[in-house]
């Protein structure tokens, strides 16, 4: 077998009668019947005129569909899965700034999108029918003898938006042979193999759950099992249960809600559990122990980013330590600890976390001014601050950058402002983190007035033009935003200066 070096690639790994994707109670797939279903669904996007270096709009659900058209959107042209959760003014933004030329959709939802997407962009439903078969229909007319292209390494596979805090959100090109790398390091990282099976409850429009939960499955030969429309506390352990899941990976939020699930003794589906892995947001070194007691399983908390294809560092496997409080060593690619000159440090020392490798970014897209400040001698700026202790294991102290990090969503605060700037009655808007025992991190405001408009008011406003999880929980009206001795506002300091009345 050769190496894969492209994503539909990593689908050689498994033996053809293998289950590869499991839907409970709907769609199961052998890794024959996704290699066909996704050639079949390649096809049908070039049949009309998708090709190589076309952004493709997907907005679906965790399911079956949403692997197959991952992975078929990549190896057509480059995929751009977009959070259901959107409003239509952000479904407006993102198929903008992704130059979408086609979005797909399930049959009859997601009507934000539909209301959102430009006319000239074909509208694609997409689903499987009653004989197991992935179908496109649209409107727009078809080409006759086009076939999915052929893709190579370089070919940027997936574009995912990250969340600057002072300017609008970076577009993250990530090519196959990033991708690939990441997929096949991660199982390294955990020793995956033929008879592991992923409980995936991370939604597949991040990177986490593409990456970590499925595409390194893939690559191992494993089978993914996909509750249908994401993480349910419910339906969680019966899931396990029913499908023998050895492993499952998820940001700390979901492992909180697990934990208040069952307070007693191991839930049946648990036994199986090779390991739990956790990331995308901190995880407390007490969440780690209970998890450890409760579900009888280690747990590996991991530290990833978009710009990297996901995994940087891991705790490792038993019989290797596991430290809590870390986010364990580096797996597959190198990491530094940076000062502002560009000097790399010390173990011990304090400093910016700096990546370098094969699943990291070759840049932003169209951004020379980031891309001059995220990358400094071949080294990727994380704009993470953490220190490396002599024996290579990484702790994170805080985030340089100002970004909100609810449950394991990234959230631009000034995307806040701006949304509650376009009220009449708001001079000024800066919104900002603040410590929430279950989410990490929930999103606070405060705002001037310049006319009259009452807190609930404001959230509202907001919550109409904004995803659920970007609402303002809490919005102060105040009479002036703190500022600096030079007049500049910090988001840090008038954070700190409201943590007092939200704690």
């Amino acid at each position: 077998m050769r190496a894969a070096t492209t994503l539909d690639g990593l689908l050689d790994h498994g033996a053809a009668k293998d289950l590869a994707v499991v839907v409970p109670d709907g769609v199961c797939l052998t890794y024959e019947q996704l290699r066909r279903q996704v050639a079949a669904a390649a096809d049908g996007l070039a049949s009309y005129g998708l090709g190589r270096g076309d952004r493709i709009a997907t907005v679906l659900p965790n399911s079956a569909e949403t692997i197959v058209l991952f992975i078929a959107t990549a190896i057509t042209g480059t995929s751009a899965p977009l959070n259901p959760a959107y409003k239509e003014d952000e479904f407006r933004f993102y198929l903008e700034d992704t130059h979408a030329k086609a979005l797909v959709v399930p049959p009859g939802q997601v009507q934000a999108a539909r209301s959102a997407r430009p006319p000239d962009v074909p509208l694609i439903e997409a689903r499987f029918n009653a004989q197991g078969q992935i179908e496109l229909s649209s409107d727009a007319p078809k080409r006759a003898n086009r076939s999915g292209g052929r893709t190579t390494e370089d070919d940027v596979a997936l574009v995912l938006h990250t969340s600057g805090t002072t300017s609008r959100p970076k577009l993250v090109p990530l090519r196959h042979r990033n991708l690939v790398f990441s997929a096949q390091n991660i199982a390294r990282t955990y020793l995956l193999g033929p008879s592991d099976v992923a409980l995936c409850v991370m939604p597949l429009f991040h990177i986490h759950g593409l990456m970590a939960s499925t595409m390194a499955t893939f690559a191992s030969g494993g089978t993914v099992v996909v509750p249908a429309g994401g993480f349910d506390a419910m339906t969680f352990w019966s899931a396990a249960k029913a499908h023998a899941a050895t492993w499952y990976s998820a940001v700390p939020t979901i492992h909180q809600m697990l934990l208040l699930r069952h307070r007693g003794d191991s839930p049946p589906g648990s036994e199986k559990l090779r390991f739990i892995r956790s990331s995308s947001s901190a995880l407390s070194p007490e969440t780690m122990h209970q998890l450890e007691s409760r579900f009888r399983a280690p747990v590996l908390e991991a530290y990833g980013m978009t710009e990297a294809s996901h995994q940087m560092a891991s705790n490792p496997l038993p019989p290797r330590e596991r430290r809590a409080g870390t986010v364990g060593v580096e797996t597959g690619i190198r990491i530094g600890i940076m000062d502002d000159h560009g000097a790399l440090l010390r173990p011990g020392d304090r400093g910016e976390v700096v990546i370098r490798g094969s699943s990291v970014i070759d840049g932003y897209e169209a951004n020379p001014e980031a891309n001059a400040k995220s990358f400094t001698n071949g080294w990727f700026r994380t704009g993470d601050q953490g220190t490396l202790d002599q024996d290579g294991y990484l702790s994170l102290i805080g985030r340089l950058k100002e970004m909100i990090n609810r449950g394991g969503e990234k959230i631009a605060p000034r995307e806040i402002d701006e949304v509650l700037l376009q009220h009449p009655a708001v001079a000024e808007a800066v919104a900002f983190g603040a410590p929430h025992a279950a989410w990490g991190e929930v999103v606070v405001a405060a705002v001037v007035l310049k006319g009259e408009a009452t807190e609930k008011e404001l959230i509202g406003f907001a919550r109409e033009r904004l995803a659920d999880y970007k609402v303002p929980s809490r919005l102060y009206i105040v009479s002036q935003i703190p500022r600096t001795a030079t007049g500049k506002i910090q988001r840090r300091s008038v954070a700190e200066s409201f943590h007092s009345q939200i704690n």
